[in-house]
C-alpha cells in the first residue's frame, strides 16, 4: 500500500504553486454570494467547462449549490484589496459587492466590470472531494474586460507577476 503525503505537507508544497487569482460569485433565489479562489480551471473546450473548489464548511456552499450558477472574475493586479474582503477580510456580503463596481450578465450573475475575463456558467456537477465540493460549471457566456496583468497568489501572499522571480531563494 502506497504512504499517504500528510495534510500539512501537502499544503506547504501547494502554497509554492503559482495561481491566478479569481472572485466568484452568484445571485439568485438563494441569495448573493462571492468568494476569493485559486482553485479554477478549465476542464474541456467542448462543451466549454471549468471547474471551481469550494470549501464545504463555507457558509455560502447551500446557497450556491441552490443558486445553481456563478460567475468567475479572474481579476487583475489592483484588485488585491477586493481578493482580500471576499477572502474573508469583510463578512458582510453587501459591503463586499459595494468595494467595485459590477455588471449583471444576461443569466443575473455579477460580472466584475474591470475584471480581465468573467466566465458564466451554469453548474453540471458537483463531485465531492475531501474538504472541499467540486462544482464543475458549464460556461454559458464570456465577458473580456481588462488588459491589466493577472493577480496571482504564491507562497501565501498576492503577488504581480513582475514580482515572481524565483521562489524560495
Amino acid at each position: 500500500m502506497t504512504a499517504q503525503v500528510a495534510r500539512l505537507e501537502f499544503r506547504e508544497a501547494m502554497a509554492r504553486v503559482c495561481a491566478p487569482v479569481n472572485i466568484v460569485t452568484t445571485d439568485g433565489p438563494a441569495g448573493r454570494g462571492g468568494f476569493t479562489a485559486t482553485a479554477m480551471c478549465s476542464v474541456s473546450d467542448d462543451p466549454p467547462t471549468l471547474l471551481v473548489c469550494m470549501n464545504e464548511r463555507s457558509a455560502q456552499t447551500g446557497m450556491f449549490l441552490a443558486n445553481r450558477r456563478f460567475c468567475v472574475n479572474v481579476l487583475t493586479q489592483s484588485h488585491m484589496h477586493l481578493a482580500g474582503k471576499f477572502a474573508g477580510a469583510i463578512r458582510d456580503m453587501a459591503e463586499r459587492y459595494q468595494a467595485a463596481r459590477w455588471q449583471t450578465m444576461p443569466s443575473g450573475m455579477p460580472a466584475l466590470l474591470d475584471a480581465i475575463v468573467s466566465f458564466d456558467c451554469e453548474i453540471g456537477a458537483v463531485n465531492k472531494v475531501g474538504t472541499h465540493n467540486v462544482m464543475f460549471g458549464r460556461v454559458v457566456d464570456i465577458r473580456h474586460g481588462s488588459d491589466e496583468a493577472a493577480l496571482l497568489y504564491v507562497g501565501r501572499n498576492y503577488m504581480q507577476p513582475s514580482a515572481l522571480g524565483s521562489f524560495g531563494g
